[in-house]
């Protein structure tokens, strides 16, 4: 993985207008268009886990994309890093929070943190920016705080 891009599938595709991506979770699929300045906007695409029916979703720079659906992230921001596979792999897309919670009774996960598109959507707008660049370094735990209270993410899950 070279966040935001996966060189494997891992339950999201990306399809700009002449190239197809992985994504690595809910997370970096919706960075996307914010990161890649000749893609004004992209269609993220994966299956709900709880009842595996298509979703897409058209996402830019401009707004959140419209929808009812949720994005649930399993593994809290302070262990994310231990081991970044399983994280990404449980950052997903739900219909809805009946099809969170057949997942979590399945899986016998407990319940991590839930979030409607548009917070999903301001998490990912600026959380790799200036990856594309020499140098980049992502964010220190002092400062990933900080970007996660600016985007409205409160609470034990986020290290606040």
């Amino acid at each position: 993985m070279a966040h935001p891009f996966a060189a494997v599938p891992l339950g999201f595709s990306v399809m700009g207008r002449e190239t197809l991506w992985w994504g690595g979770c809910a997370w970096d699929s919706f960075a996307l268009p914010h990161l890649l300045a000749d893609e004004p906007e992209v269609l993220v695409a994966s299956r709900c886990p709880g009842c595996g029916v298509a979703l897409a979703w058209v996402v830019d720079r401009d707004a959140p994309p419209t929808g009812a659906e949720i994005a649930h992230f399993l593994i809290p921001a302070a262990r994310m890093w231990d081991d970044v596979v399983h994280t990404c792999g449980h950052q997903r897309l739900f219909c809805s929070e009946e099809c969170v919670a057949a997942w979590l009774k399945r899986t016998g996960h407990e319940r991590g943190y839930v979030m409607d598109l548009g917070t999903l959507w301001r998490l990912a707008q600026s959380w790799y920016a200036g990856r594309l660049d020499r140098g980049y370094q992502r964010r220190e735990p002092s400062e990933a705080k900080e970007y996660f209270r600016s985007v409205g993410l409160r609470g034990p899950f986020w290290g606040l």
